[in-house]
């Protein structure tokens, strides 16, 4: 099971490849549900990227507050650069997922759509290509939202790095009163990236409930 688990996520790590597809079918598991399941994963790496964002933000206020004291600024700075790396590596997962969602999300489509044509019945197909329309729609609306988040972390990433940047060459008092004026900027950018995680995370739970219906009869 360790070896196979292994040949998995190498074949997951190329993309969608038809092995990886052939391996998942062996054990059950069809294109819709490995989307399913990929959805879930954007959706969780989502709203950790979103805490993780959020929390970077109260520690970068927190340096910038009037309470914070000169010799405890080594200290704050040295745990927001961590936030910070921290952030990267959520905005990282987060691409990654995304990536993978419409990966598997394309292949998916193109098949059901080739397969739409090994329908006997006419009634029967056209009952699946409305359903096929109206997955698309559903997922096109999906994806949109999660490029939406993902683009709303870079502003945020930006405005991290250079004042991250800044801290590490002018480490002070005076530095840190300098820096005041973009905390409110940088509020609101944090604040459009948590609205639009949200709106991700929403499109994914409609996604994965439509996905995960029971067929109609």
């Amino acid at each position: 099971m360790r070896v196979l688990a292994l040949v998995l996520v190498c074949f997951s790590a190329v993309g969608c490849s038809r092995a990886y597809y052939s391996t998942m079918k062996a054990f059950g598991k069809e294109k819709r549900d490995i989307l399913s399941s990929r959805v879930k994963d954007a959706r969780e790496d989502q709203k950790e990227a979103q805490e993780e964002f959020e929390s970077a933000l109260e520690r970068f206020q927190a340096l910038l507050g009037p309470e914070a004291k000169p010799s405890e600024l080594q200290e704050m700075y040295d745990e927001l650069s961590g936030k910070l790396e921290d952030c990267e590596a959520d905005a990282k997962d987060v691409r990654e997922r995304v990536d993978a969602v419409e990966n598997v999300g394309e292949d998916l489509f193109d098949e059901w759509e080739d397969e739409l044509d090994q329908y006997e019945s006419r009634e029967l197909r056209q009952k699946s290509e409305r359903q096929m329309k109206d997955t698309r729609r559903r997922f096109d609306d999906l994806s949109r939202a999660m490029r939406r988040a993902e683009k709303s972390m870079e502003p945020v990433l930006k405005a991290f790095r250079d004042q991250v940047l800044y801290l590490k060459h002018n480490l002070n008092a005076q530095a840190v009163a300098q820096l005041r004026g973009v905390a409110d900027s940088l509020e609101q950018d944090v604040a459009r990236l948590v609205k639009e995680m949200q709106a991700a995370i929403a499109e994914a739970d409609a996604f994965v409930k439509q996905m995960e219906a029971p067929a109609e009869g």
